[in-house]
Protein backbone atom coordinates (compact mmCIF):
# COMPACT_ATOMS: atom_id res chain seq x y z
CA UNK A 1 0.00 0.00 0.00
CA UNK A 2 1.37 3.41 -0.91
CA UNK A 3 1.64 6.12 1.70
CA UNK A 4 1.41 3.77 4.68
CA UNK A 5 3.68 1.68 6.83
CA UNK A 6 2.29 -1.74 7.70
CA UNK A 7 3.26 -3.10 11.11
CA UNK A 8 2.75 -6.73 12.06
CA UNK A 9 2.43 -7.61 15.73
CA UNK A 10 1.96 -10.76 17.76
CA UNK A 11 -0.19 -10.11 20.81
CA UNK A 12 -0.65 -12.69 23.58
CA UNK A 13 -3.74 -12.61 25.79
CA UNK A 14 -5.90 -15.40 27.18
CA UNK A 15 -9.11 -13.38 27.23
CA UNK A 16 -8.80 -10.31 25.01
CA UNK A 17 -11.10 -9.43 22.14
CA UNK A 18 -8.25 -9.10 19.66
CA UNK A 19 -10.34 -7.24 17.08
CA UNK A 20 -11.15 -4.61 19.67
CA UNK A 21 -7.52 -4.51 20.78
CA UNK A 22 -6.31 -4.05 17.20
CA UNK A 23 -8.71 -1.16 16.68
CA UNK A 24 -7.54 0.41 19.93
CA UNK A 25 -3.92 0.23 18.73
CA UNK A 26 -4.71 1.65 15.30
CA UNK A 27 -6.61 4.60 16.76
CA UNK A 28 -4.48 5.13 19.86
CA UNK A 29 -1.18 5.35 17.98
CA UNK A 30 -2.56 7.76 15.37
CA UNK A 31 -5.48 10.14 16.05
CA UNK A 32 -5.87 9.18 19.73
CA UNK A 33 -9.65 8.84 19.73
CA UNK A 34 -12.32 8.37 17.08
CA UNK A 35 -15.81 7.64 18.23
CA UNK A 36 -15.89 10.82 20.31
CA UNK A 37 -15.00 13.04 17.36
CA UNK A 38 -17.70 15.08 15.56
CA UNK A 39 -18.38 13.95 11.98
CA UNK A 40 -16.76 17.07 10.52
CA UNK A 41 -13.61 16.44 12.51
CA UNK A 42 -13.58 12.77 11.41
CA UNK A 43 -13.52 13.83 7.78
CA UNK A 44 -10.54 16.07 8.54
CA UNK A 45 -8.67 13.41 10.53
CA UNK A 46 -9.43 10.41 8.29
CA UNK A 47 -6.13 10.66 6.44
CA UNK A 48 -4.24 10.34 9.75
CA UNK A 49 -6.20 7.35 11.10
CA UNK A 50 -4.52 3.97 11.43
CA UNK A 51 -6.39 1.09 9.80
CA UNK A 52 -6.62 -2.53 10.93
CA UNK A 53 -5.80 -4.75 7.96
CA UNK A 54 -6.13 -8.17 9.54
CA UNK A 55 -6.47 -10.00 12.86
CA UNK A 56 -5.49 -13.68 12.77
CA UNK A 57 -6.38 -15.33 16.08
CA UNK A 58 -4.57 -18.51 17.13
CA UNK A 59 -6.51 -20.34 19.79
CA UNK A 60 -5.18 -23.91 20.11
CA UNK A 61 -7.53 -26.52 21.52
CA UNK A 62 -6.72 -27.26 25.15
CA UNK A 63 -4.34 -24.31 25.14
CA UNK A 64 -2.30 -23.81 28.27
CA UNK A 65 -2.46 -20.38 29.91
CA UNK A 66 -0.47 -17.85 27.93
CA UNK A 67 -0.64 -19.65 24.56
CA UNK A 68 -3.52 -17.73 22.97
CA UNK A 69 -2.34 -15.03 20.59
CA UNK A 70 -3.23 -13.05 17.49
CA UNK A 71 -1.15 -11.73 14.62
CA UNK A 72 -2.33 -8.19 13.93
CA UNK A 73 -1.54 -6.06 10.88
CA UNK A 74 -2.09 -2.31 11.05
CA UNK A 75 -1.48 0.36 8.40
CA UNK A 76 -0.11 3.68 9.66
CA UNK A 77 -0.35 6.71 7.36
CA UNK A 78 3.18 7.93 6.67
CA UNK A 79 1.87 11.47 6.71
CA UNK A 80 1.94 11.10 10.50
CA UNK A 81 5.72 10.83 10.88
CA UNK A 82 8.93 12.11 9.34
CA UNK A 83 11.02 9.91 7.08
CA UNK A 84 13.44 8.57 9.67
CA UNK A 85 13.63 5.28 11.55
CA UNK A 86 13.32 6.77 15.07
CA UNK A 87 10.02 8.45 14.14
CA UNK A 88 8.81 5.23 12.53
CA UNK A 89 9.62 3.08 15.57
CA UNK A 90 8.12 5.52 18.07
CA UNK A 91 4.93 5.66 16.01
CA UNK A 92 4.37 1.94 15.60
CA UNK A 93 5.88 0.59 18.81
CA UNK A 94 6.79 3.40 21.20
CA UNK A 95 4.33 3.22 24.04
CA UNK A 96 2.79 0.04 22.64
CA UNK A 97 5.98 -1.85 23.53
CA UNK A 98 5.08 -1.32 27.20
CA UNK A 99 1.48 -2.50 26.85
CA UNK A 100 1.49 -6.15 27.86
CA UNK A 101 2.75 -9.14 25.92
CA UNK A 102 3.13 -7.85 22.38
CA UNK A 103 6.00 -8.19 19.92
CA UNK A 104 6.74 -6.24 16.75
CA UNK A 105 7.32 -8.87 14.06
CA UNK A 106 7.74 -6.85 10.88
CA UNK A 107 7.49 -3.45 9.19
CA UNK A 108 6.76 -2.77 5.54
CA UNK A 109 7.30 0.82 4.48
CA UNK A 110 6.33 2.46 1.21
CA UNK A 111 8.76 3.15 -1.62
CA UNK A 112 8.38 6.84 -0.85
CA UNK A 113 9.52 6.36 2.77
CA UNK A 114 12.34 4.05 1.68
CA UNK A 115 13.55 6.61 -0.86
CA UNK A 116 14.97 8.62 2.05
CA UNK A 117 17.42 5.77 2.65
CA UNK A 118 20.15 4.94 0.13
CA UNK A 119 20.83 1.75 2.09
CA UNK A 120 24.18 -0.06 1.89
CA UNK A 121 26.75 2.01 0.02
CA UNK A 122 28.64 -1.08 -1.13
CA UNK A 123 26.44 -4.01 -0.19
CA UNK A 124 27.31 -7.63 -0.75
CA UNK A 125 28.56 -7.27 -4.32
CA UNK A 126 30.46 -4.09 -3.55
CA UNK A 127 32.36 -5.75 -0.71
CA UNK A 128 33.22 -8.64 -3.02
CA UNK A 129 34.47 -6.15 -5.63
CA UNK A 130 36.74 -4.45 -3.08
CA UNK A 131 38.28 -7.79 -2.17
CA UNK A 132 38.15 -9.22 -5.71
CA UNK A 133 36.57 -12.40 -4.32
CA UNK A 134 33.42 -13.52 -6.14
CA UNK A 135 33.41 -17.30 -6.05
CA UNK A 136 33.40 -18.31 -2.37
CA UNK A 137 32.24 -17.27 1.10
CA UNK A 138 34.36 -14.61 2.77
CA UNK A 139 36.31 -15.26 5.96
CA UNK A 140 36.44 -12.75 8.81
CA UNK A 141 38.50 -12.90 11.98
CA UNK A 142 38.06 -10.92 15.17
CA UNK A 143 40.60 -9.23 17.38
CA UNK A 144 40.47 -11.00 20.73
CA UNK A 145 42.21 -10.08 23.98
CA UNK A 146 42.32 -6.39 23.12
CA UNK A 147 41.81 -4.47 26.36
CA UNK A 148 45.09 -3.37 27.94
CA UNK A 149 47.31 -4.32 24.99
CA UNK A 150 49.56 -1.85 23.21
CA UNK A 151 49.98 -1.11 19.50
CA UNK A 152 52.82 -3.56 19.00
CA UNK A 153 50.72 -6.38 20.42
CA UNK A 154 47.71 -5.53 18.23
CA UNK A 155 49.88 -5.16 15.15
CA UNK A 156 51.41 -8.59 15.75
CA UNK A 157 47.98 -10.12 16.31
CA UNK A 158 46.65 -8.47 13.14
CA UNK A 159 49.59 -9.74 11.08
CA UNK A 160 49.12 -13.32 12.25
CA UNK A 161 45.43 -13.18 11.38
CA UNK A 162 46.17 -11.73 7.95
CA UNK A 163 48.69 -14.46 7.17
CA UNK A 164 45.94 -17.03 7.75
CA UNK A 165 44.16 -15.95 4.59
CA UNK A 166 41.22 -14.03 6.07
CA UNK A 167 39.41 -11.47 3.93
CA UNK A 168 38.33 -9.18 6.75
CA UNK A 169 39.59 -8.45 10.25
CA UNK A 170 37.35 -6.60 12.66
CA UNK A 171 38.00 -4.96 15.99
CA UNK A 172 36.29 -6.44 18.99
CA UNK A 173 33.22 -4.32 19.75
CA UNK A 174 34.60 -3.54 23.23
CA UNK A 175 37.74 -1.89 21.87
CA UNK A 176 37.17 1.81 22.50
CA UNK A 177 39.40 4.87 22.32
CA UNK A 178 42.18 4.49 24.89
CA UNK A 179 45.74 5.75 25.49
CA UNK A 180 47.38 2.46 24.49
CA UNK A 181 45.71 2.06 21.10
CA UNK A 182 44.28 5.42 19.94
CA UNK A 183 42.16 5.25 16.80
CA UNK A 184 44.49 6.74 14.20
CA UNK A 185 47.62 5.04 15.54
CA UNK A 186 45.77 1.72 15.70
CA UNK A 187 44.64 2.01 12.10
CA UNK A 188 48.11 2.95 10.89
CA UNK A 189 49.72 0.03 12.73
CA UNK A 190 47.18 -2.51 11.54
CA UNK A 191 47.15 -1.34 7.92
CA UNK A 192 50.94 -1.56 7.90
CA UNK A 193 50.56 -5.18 9.00
CA UNK A 194 47.92 -5.69 6.29
CA UNK A 195 50.30 -4.45 3.60
CA UNK A 196 53.08 -6.66 4.89
CA UNK A 197 50.82 -9.70 4.89
CA UNK A 198 49.50 -8.93 1.39
CA UNK A 199 53.07 -9.01 0.06
CA UNK A 200 53.28 -12.60 1.31
CA UNK A 201 49.75 -13.84 0.55
CA UNK A 202 48.79 -11.71 -2.45
CA UNK A 203 45.39 -11.28 -0.82
CA UNK A 204 43.47 -8.06 -0.27
CA UNK A 205 42.03 -7.43 3.18
CA UNK A 206 39.51 -5.11 4.83
CA UNK A 207 40.03 -3.87 8.39
CA UNK A 208 36.77 -2.91 10.14
CA UNK A 209 37.90 -0.54 12.87
CA UNK A 210 35.46 -0.01 15.74
CA UNK A 211 33.85 3.42 15.41
CA UNK A 212 33.18 4.90 18.85
CA UNK A 213 32.90 8.14 20.79
CA UNK A 214 30.08 10.62 21.44
CA UNK A 215 27.37 10.53 18.77
CA UNK A 216 28.19 14.09 17.74
CA UNK A 217 31.77 13.00 16.92
CA UNK A 218 31.05 9.77 15.01
CA UNK A 219 31.34 11.18 11.51
CA UNK A 220 34.52 13.08 12.39
CA UNK A 221 36.03 9.96 13.96
CA UNK A 222 35.08 7.92 10.89
CA UNK A 223 36.90 10.38 8.66
CA UNK A 224 39.93 10.28 10.98
CA UNK A 225 40.02 6.50 10.67
CA UNK A 226 39.66 6.63 6.89
CA UNK A 227 42.35 9.29 6.56
CA UNK A 228 44.65 7.04 8.59
CA UNK A 229 44.00 4.20 6.13
CA UNK A 230 40.94 2.34 7.44
CA UNK A 231 39.05 0.61 4.62
CA UNK A 232 36.00 -0.52 6.64
CA UNK A 233 34.17 0.37 9.85
CA UNK A 234 32.52 -1.62 12.64
CA UNK A 235 29.57 0.08 14.32
CA UNK A 236 27.55 -0.82 17.43
CA UNK A 237 24.28 0.29 15.86
CA UNK A 238 21.81 -0.48 18.63
CA UNK A 239 23.68 1.50 21.26
CA UNK A 240 23.75 4.58 19.01
CA UNK A 241 20.54 4.11 17.04
CA UNK A 242 19.64 3.34 13.44
CA UNK A 243 19.64 7.02 12.56
CA UNK A 244 23.34 7.26 13.45
CA UNK A 245 24.06 4.41 11.03
CA UNK A 246 21.94 6.10 8.37
CA UNK A 247 23.88 9.35 8.78
CA UNK A 248 27.20 7.53 8.46
CA UNK A 249 26.23 5.35 5.52
CA UNK A 250 24.74 8.22 3.53
CA UNK A 251 27.71 10.54 4.13
CA UNK A 252 29.66 10.76 0.83
CA UNK A 253 32.93 11.37 2.69
CA UNK A 254 32.64 8.04 4.52
CA UNK A 255 33.43 5.88 1.51
CA UNK A 256 34.12 2.51 3.14
CA UNK A 257 31.86 -0.45 3.99
CA UNK A 258 30.17 -0.48 7.39
CA UNK A 259 29.63 -3.67 9.40
CA UNK A 260 26.84 -3.54 11.98
CA UNK A 261 27.43 -5.28 15.31
CA UNK A 262 24.45 -6.78 17.22
CA UNK A 263 25.52 -5.64 20.71
CA UNK A 264 22.40 -5.05 22.91
CA UNK A 265 20.19 -7.08 20.56
CA UNK A 266 19.67 -9.70 23.25
CA UNK A 267 17.67 -7.16 25.24
CA UNK A 268 15.24 -6.78 22.35
CA UNK A 269 14.61 -9.91 20.28
CA UNK A 270 14.80 -13.26 22.18
CA UNK A 271 11.46 -13.21 24.03
CA UNK A 272 8.46 -14.57 22.11
CA UNK A 273 6.22 -12.09 23.97
CA UNK A 274 8.15 -8.81 23.98
CA UNK A 275 10.53 -6.73 21.88
CA UNK A 276 11.27 -6.75 18.16
CA UNK A 277 11.82 -9.78 15.93
CA UNK A 278 15.43 -10.61 15.01
CA UNK A 279 14.70 -10.39 11.28
CA UNK A 280 13.49 -6.81 11.65
CA UNK A 281 15.99 -5.70 14.30
CA UNK A 282 19.14 -7.22 12.81
CA UNK A 283 18.06 -7.66 9.21
CA UNK A 284 15.62 -5.30 7.54
CA UNK A 285 16.30 -2.18 9.62
CA UNK A 286 20.09 -2.63 9.50
CA UNK A 287 19.91 -2.89 5.73
CA UNK A 288 17.56 0.08 5.39
CA UNK A 289 19.88 2.17 7.57
CA UNK A 290 22.89 1.23 5.44
CA UNK A 291 24.82 -1.76 6.85
CA UNK A 292 26.99 -3.37 4.17
CA UNK A 293 27.64 -6.36 6.42
CA UNK A 294 25.33 -7.36 9.28
CA UNK A 295 26.57 -9.47 12.18
CA UNK A 296 24.09 -11.58 14.16
CA UNK A 297 24.25 -14.64 16.43
CA UNK A 298 24.56 -17.90 14.55
CA UNK A 299 22.34 -20.93 15.22
CA UNK A 300 25.38 -23.09 15.87
CA UNK A 301 27.77 -21.62 18.38
CA UNK A 302 28.10 -20.04 21.79
CA UNK A 303 25.42 -17.31 21.50
CA UNK A 304 22.67 -19.24 19.79
CA UNK A 305 19.76 -17.80 17.82
CA UNK A 306 17.01 -20.28 16.85
CA UNK A 307 17.48 -21.56 13.29
CA UNK A 308 14.13 -20.26 12.05
CA UNK A 309 14.95 -16.72 13.21
CA UNK A 310 18.46 -16.99 11.75
CA UNK A 311 17.13 -17.84 8.33
CA UNK A 312 14.64 -14.98 8.59
CA UNK A 313 17.50 -12.54 9.25
CA UNK A 314 19.34 -13.93 6.22
CA UNK A 315 16.30 -13.44 4.00
CA UNK A 316 15.80 -9.89 5.26
CA UNK A 317 19.36 -9.08 4.22
CA UNK A 318 19.24 -10.79 0.82
CA UNK A 319 15.71 -10.69 -0.58
CA UNK A 320 14.58 -7.77 -2.80
CA UNK A 321 13.78 -4.67 -0.72
CA UNK A 322 13.00 -1.26 -2.22
CA UNK A 323 15.82 -1.54 -4.78
CA UNK A 324 18.35 -1.48 -1.92
CA UNK A 325 21.63 -3.33 -2.27
CA UNK A 326 21.82 -6.60 -0.37
CA UNK A 327 23.83 -6.80 2.86
CA UNK A 328 26.33 -9.56 3.63
CA UNK A 329 25.01 -11.97 6.30
CA UNK A 330 27.61 -12.59 9.03
CA UNK A 331 26.44 -15.34 11.44
CA UNK A 332 28.75 -15.14 14.44
CA UNK A 333 29.78 -16.54 17.84
CA UNK A 334 31.28 -19.95 18.52
CA UNK A 335 32.27 -20.64 14.90
CA UNK A 336 35.00 -23.21 14.18
CA UNK A 337 36.12 -24.96 10.95
CA UNK A 338 33.99 -28.03 11.66
CA UNK A 339 30.89 -25.86 11.22
CA UNK A 340 31.74 -24.70 7.71
CA UNK A 341 29.73 -27.38 5.85
CA UNK A 342 26.67 -26.54 7.92
CA UNK A 343 27.11 -22.79 7.39
CA UNK A 344 27.38 -23.20 3.62
CA UNK A 345 24.41 -25.58 3.58
CA UNK A 346 22.25 -23.01 5.38
CA UNK A 347 23.59 -19.78 3.86
CA UNK A 348 25.10 -20.75 0.53
CA UNK A 349 28.22 -18.95 -0.66
CA UNK A 350 26.93 -15.43 0.02
CA UNK A 351 27.97 -15.45 3.65
CA UNK A 352 30.87 -14.25 5.78
CA UNK A 353 32.29 -16.98 7.99
CA UNK A 354 33.23 -15.06 11.14
CA UNK A 355 35.46 -16.48 13.86
CA UNK A 356 37.32 -15.32 16.94
CA UNK A 357 38.28 -18.20 19.21
CA UNK A 358 38.02 -20.59 16.26
CA UNK A 359 41.04 -18.81 14.77
CA UNK A 360 43.03 -17.61 17.78
CA UNK A 361 42.45 -20.82 19.72
CA UNK A 362 43.81 -23.10 17.00
CA UNK A 363 46.37 -25.58 18.42
CA UNK A 364 48.93 -24.51 15.79
CA UNK A 365 48.43 -20.78 16.30
CA UNK A 366 46.45 -17.89 14.87
CA UNK A 367 47.68 -18.09 11.27
CA UNK A 368 46.93 -21.80 11.14
CA UNK A 369 43.46 -21.02 12.45
CA UNK A 370 42.69 -18.90 9.41
CA UNK A 371 44.25 -21.47 7.10
CA UNK A 372 42.05 -24.21 8.60
CA UNK A 373 38.95 -22.21 7.75
CA UNK A 374 40.10 -21.57 4.19
CA UNK A 375 40.80 -25.29 3.80
CA UNK A 376 37.37 -26.15 5.19
CA UNK A 377 35.69 -23.70 2.81
CA UNK A 378 37.59 -25.06 -0.19
CA UNK A 379 36.84 -28.68 0.70
CA UNK A 380 33.15 -28.02 1.29
CA UNK A 381 32.79 -26.22 -2.03
CA UNK A 382 34.44 -29.21 -3.74
CA UNK A 383 32.03 -31.60 -2.02
CA UNK A 384 34.83 -33.25 -0.04
CA UNK A 385 34.19 -34.39 3.56
CA UNK A 386 36.28 -32.41 6.02
CA UNK A 387 37.91 -35.44 7.61
CA UNK A 388 39.06 -36.62 4.19
CA UNK A 389 40.34 -33.13 3.35
CA UNK A 390 42.18 -32.95 6.67
CA UNK A 391 44.16 -36.06 5.78
CA UNK A 392 45.52 -34.54 2.60
CA UNK A 393 49.13 -33.42 2.54
CA UNK A 394 49.47 -29.77 3.50
CA UNK A 395 46.11 -29.66 5.29
CA UNK A 396 47.51 -30.19 8.77
CA UNK A 397 45.80 -27.02 10.09
CA UNK A 398 42.39 -28.39 9.12
CA UNK A 399 43.16 -31.78 10.66
CA UNK A 400 44.25 -30.13 13.91
CA UNK A 401 41.08 -28.01 13.99
CA UNK A 402 38.88 -31.07 13.54
CA UNK A 403 40.73 -32.86 16.32
CA UNK A 404 40.22 -29.83 18.58
CA UNK A 405 36.58 -28.99 17.84
CA UNK A 406 35.12 -31.83 15.81
CA UNK A 407 32.63 -31.57 12.97
CA UNK A 408 28.98 -30.62 13.38
CA UNK A 409 26.74 -32.24 10.81
CA UNK A 410 23.39 -30.67 11.71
Amino acid sequence: MSGVCIATYRSYDDKADFNKKALSIAVGLTVGSWTELPEAKKAEMEKHLGKVLSVDVHEPANAAPGERYADIRIAYPEINFSRDIPALLVTVFGKLSMDGRIKLLDLDVSDDFASAFPGPKFGLNGVRDLLDVHDRPLLMSIFKSVVGHDLANLQDQFYKQALGGVDLIKDDEILFENPLTPLEKRVEACMEAARKAEQETGQKLLYAVNLTGPTSQLAANARKAIDAGANALLFNVLSYGYDALHELSSDPTIHVPIASHPALAGALYPSPHYGISASLLLGKLMRLAGADLALFPSPYGSVVMPKEENMAVKEALLQPLHRLRTSFPVPSAGIHPGLVPLILKDFGTDVVVNAGGGIHGHPMGTSAGGQAFRMAIAATMQGMPLREAGEQQGNEPLKAAIEAWGIKES
